[in-house]
């Protein structure tokens, strides 16, 4: 028990003592208290009462209200000095009574008292006289308290524009519409969506997937991947679904599967239809935002976002052999993109289409392609400036037209350059007689460093570079001939279709 309750003796106490000392026995005259203690033990238990009839009380000295001298007595007198007019509310370190959760008691009286064990009071009064003093101070205290508070309600009040009688600050609404500015992610994918289409395929054999697409023009022509449709090219159902659920059959109008591009059309286009606006993808720049929309694992209307993250990256995708492979020289872009976001549009952060998302690189699938692992930010997009060159093909012809050299070169991939091979499929000559490739004066055995500026490591980084390009254009080609580097300038050649 803490010291602090106890009386020091021959002491005078403070004339309001921060905590009431507690006596160590009553004074001559009074009957004998319990032991301090047991105050504590049985918090709010009556006084013992006395064994014998209780002397007379001696008369207090004059001049004390309360009937109590205003200094301590000697150790042993123990007699109690009332309660302060304005009680201490010290912490718990006090060996008193707890301060805490209505120790003092409530009206009833009952609780442990700060001052320590009850005894007789030499001049008997009410309950009510004995506990007054305590009362009036709380009661006191409250009303200053109330004062306070009805003052800072009335600064609220007059600050607030709202009347005195009144402390209540109402909330302000949040407005009914909430507008997104122009150029946020919220607001771009809200005017893209309208555009961007799932397209299911199925074939007759069965075989079929979701895949993604995005109008083109408002004839109902939808741009996509070749690879999203091939399996219902020949034969099979096709439909694309809008952002409000609206489902419309389609057909393939034509698609090309060395770049990967497709176009289908549907059968009763509605009307109102918003073509996406398409970017020039030459300017894109790395670290540029982009947005992709589509519909991964089959989870319609479905937008990531990134940066792009590199250009110019050399992709072959597919299953790594035959004609129907796609090369392409991507851009890359950390937007998150799955298995379905294929053939759907990358957008700039003004909503322009700057690709067509078509392939991943994948932890799990072992190389670039379509494979059903999920996306570790390595995704790639055909550019949109070669898919419109492609679509508008496609759309008015039926058939690709692919930009060429006229020579066969090695697929072998992470050498030094693309080497032109030793003969062509089936026998046939390396380099097409009378081919751009021969014209330029290219033999088999020579190594392709360089396409115009861009540095050449491989025969897929060669074919991507030349399918940037359309037929006619004027490329220059450095090559390697018995270690000795030269430079030539040869016209593209083209070929139709897939043959």
């Amino acid at each position: 028990m803490s010291t602090e309750n106890e009386g020091n003796e021959g002491n005078a106490a403070p004339a309001v003592p921060p905590v009431p000392p507690v006596p160590g026995a009553a004074p001559e005259g009074t009957p004998a208290s319990g032991p301090r203690e047991g105050a504590y033990e049985r918090a709010g238990a009556a006084p013992e009462p006395p064994a014998h009839s209780p002397q007379p009380a001696q008369a207090p000295p004059a001049g004390d209200p309360a009937g109590v001298p205003a200094t301590s007595h000697a150790a042993g007198a123990g007699w109690p000095p009332p309660p302060p007019v304005l009680p201490s509310y010290g912490g718990g370190s006090h060996g008193g009574g707890s301060y805490e959760g209505g120790a003092y008691g409530g009206a009833d009286g009952h609780g442990p008292q700060p001052w320590g064990a009850p005894v007789a009071d030499p001049q008997p009064r009410s309950p009510r006289g004995r506990r007054g003093g305590l009362i009036t101070a709380v009661l006191a205290a409250a009303l200053v308290a109330g004062g306070v508070g009805g003052g800072i309600g009335y600064w609220a009040a007059e600050s607030n524009g709202g009347s005195i009688g009144s402390t209540t600050v109402s909330a302000a609404e949040a407005p009914k519409d909430v507008k997104r500015a122009s150029g946020t992610v919220a607001a771009v994918a809200g005017k893209s969506l309208p555009s961007v289409v799932t397209i299911e395929a199925q074939g007759g054999n069965g075989e079929g997937g979701t895949g993604t697409g995005f109008v083109y023009d408002k004839e109902g022509h939808i741009l996509t991947n070749n690879h999203v449709v091939a399996s219902a090219a020949n034969g099979g159902d096709l439909t694309a679904t809008f952002s409000d659920g609206k489902k419309y059959a389609a057909e393939v109008v034509g698609r090309a599967e060395g770049y990967d591009v497709a176009v289908v059309k549907l059968k009763k286009a509605p009307s109102g239809l918003s073509p996406l606006p398409l970017a020039n993808s030459d300017q894109v720049a790395v670290g540029d935002s982009t947005i992709a929309i589509g519909a991964p694992f089959g989870l319609s209307n479905t937008v990531t976002t990134g940066i792009i993250s590199a250009k110019n990256r050399p992709v072959a995708s597919g299953d790594g052999s035959g004609s129907s492979n796609s090369y392409m020289s991507a851009l890359q872009t950390d937007a998150s993109i799955n298995p379905g976001n294929s053939g759907g549009p990358l957008l700039d952060s003004r909503g322009a289409v700057i690709g067509i998302n078509s392939a991943i690189q994948s932890a799990g699938s072992g190389g670039l392609g379509q494979s059903q692992a999920g996306s570790i930010g390595l995704g790639f997009a055909i550019p949109i400036n070669q898919a419109k060159n492609v679509a508008e093909q496609l759309i008015r012809t039926g058939q690709p037209v692919y930009p060429l050299i006229g020579a066969t070169v090695s697929m072998a991939e992470g050498g030094e350059g693309a080497t032109i091979s030793p003969q062509g499929e089936g026998g046939a000559a390396a380099i097409t007689p009378n081919g751009p490739a021969a014209k330029a004066g290219l033999k088999s055995g020579d190594v392709i460093t360089k396409f115009n500026n861009t540095p050449i490591d491989s025969g897929p980084t060669l074919i991507g570079q030349i399918w940037t390009h359309k037929p006619g254009d004027k490329v220059k080609l450095t090559y390697k001939r018995d270690g000795k580097e030269s430079t030539v300038q040869v016209t593209l050649g083209e070929r139709k279709g897939e043959s």
